[in-house]
């Protein structure tokens, strides 16, 4: 019988197990912990980029106010009709009665009209506006995604060099193993010892200069997609830029057409037309006021009907200020889109030269130089293993080995961050920008 409290003990203790293990199973079913720990891709950051950027918000948030410009525009008139009520009490005295007061009232409508066509003009200025806004948010977020893809594109290559010095780390590392135990047997000198020290020392502290700089790299990542400062983001993905099926020619025709240049054309217009506005602002408007009034005694009692037309005279203010801060406006807008399209051009052929070159870099230096290095560095292991070669010599193959790959991966990031701005600047849609 004393075995059914000891029983019960432990299938009680096996249900608290169950429950303190049930807990963070469930947690985990609900919340993977690949899916929490996973590498950041392109396009999250350009989902998150788009979500939380302060500068498209920003941009996005003027749409609002070119919107609600043009609402007003088209209205059938500018200006608002105005009610006029008057009630009056008159106190008329008398000689022999006391005095009789009457109660009168007056009730008026005015409406001020545009005569020089105002109204289309600042309806055709205001479309011009929305136009040039919407023109500006695409040309910010077509910006936003080029940078967030070349932060992304620093970050990724910075992950790669570091397990590339990693590797080589790994090499004299072992290498440097392998002479203290000659050192030790007598085989090879103290100075062998320490150079194998110093180099793998130098190799360490190189790896830990490419960490300090990734963490930086990684926080201007997460600044620019605003996540939280305690979360730098580890990206994955491929560092080699897509296959471009573009020519220069139709890279400068899209450069010509890009949202950048649209909106400084619809700026144009808009101030064109708001110069028009302002030069038709020097004729008068016409106010149109009717009114009815009752006066007199009480009964029978006097019914006015009035019929007034204002009209002011421009004889000395004719809107000089209006016409000159519209003529500025439109000067500064043509300027500004004559230099964005000759430096759009511009830009467009010196990142093609430059593209071209590289690509040709990356091709020499995969095909040719890297395999020969990376052959060497085989050979070279293989027979300081056996003795036939020494330290130096080894050290220097490595040392080969290790430009070689670092000027590769510089080439490909060079090549990559190239592709985006060359992109960027032509305003060309990519295939992944278009889904």
């Amino acid at each position: 019988m004393q075995f059914v409290p000891i029983y019960r003990s432990l299938r009680s203790r096996m249900r608290l197990m169950c429950r303190l293990i049930g807990v963070p199973l469930l947690l985990a079913s609900l919340y993977p912990l690949s899916a929490l720990s996973a590498p950041l891709t392109l396009e999250q950051a350009w989902q998150q980029a788009e979500q939380a950027n302060p500068a498209l918000r920003a941009s996005q948030a003027n749409l609002a106010a070119a919107q609600g410009e043009l609402t007003d525009a088209r209205a059938p008139l500018w200006n608002n009709p105005q009610l006029a009520t008057e009630w009056r009490k008159r106190t008329i005295p008398q000689t022999t009665d006391p005095a009789r007061s009457n109660r009168e009232w007056t009730v008026g409508l005015a409406q001020t009209f545009e005569i020089a066509g105002q109204q289309d003009k600042r309806r055709s200025a205001a479309e011009q506006s929305l136009a040039a806004t919407q023109e500006v948010i695409t040309e910010t977020r077509r910006q936003l995604r080029a940078e967030v893809e070349q932060r992304f594109v620093q970050v990724l290559s910075l992950q790669l060099r570091i397990q590339m010095e990693e590797r080589t780390l790994k090499l004299i590392q072992e290498a440097a193993t392998a002479v203290r135990k000659r050192v030790a047997a007598g085989e090879d000198s103290r100075l062998d010892g320490n150079l194998a020290k110093v180099e793998a020392e130098r190799a360490q502290n190189q790896v830990s200069v490419l960490r300090e700089q990734l963490v930086q790299a990684r926080a201007e990542l997460a600044t620019l997609l605003q996540l939280p400062a305690d979360n730098l983001p580890e990206v994955g993905g491929y560092l080699d830029p897509s296959s471009a099926s573009y020519t220069l020619q139709e890279l400068l025709a899209s450069a010509a057409n890009r949202p950048l240049l649209r909106a400084f054309d619809y700026r144009e217009k808009a101030a064109r037309s708001r110069l028009d506005l302002e030069r038709a602002a020097v004729y008068p408007d016409v106010t149109l006021g009717l009114s009815s009034a009752r006066e007199g005694p009480a009964n029978p009692q006097d019914r006015i009907t009035g019929l007034s037309i204002t009209l002011p005279l421009p004889l000395f203010r004719r809107n000089a200020t209006g016409i000159g801060r519209a003529t500025t406006e439109l000067t500064q807008a043509q300027v500004q889109q004559q230099a964005v399209q000759r430096d759009a051009r511009a830009q467009v052929l010196a990142l093609w030269e430059r593209w071209e070159n590289l690509k040709t870099r990356v091709k020499r230096l995969s095909e040719s130089v890297l395999p020969s290095l990376q052959e060497n560095q085989h050979l070279s292991s293989v027979s300081f293993r056996a003795g036939e070669i020494g330290l130096l010599q080894l050290l220097l193959v490595n040392r080969q080995v290790l430009d070689g790959q670092r000027d590769l991966l510089d080439a490909r990031t060079d090549l990559r961050l190239t592709q985006v701005t060359l992109e960027a600047a032509a305003g060309w849609q990519s295939a992944r920008e278009a889904r």
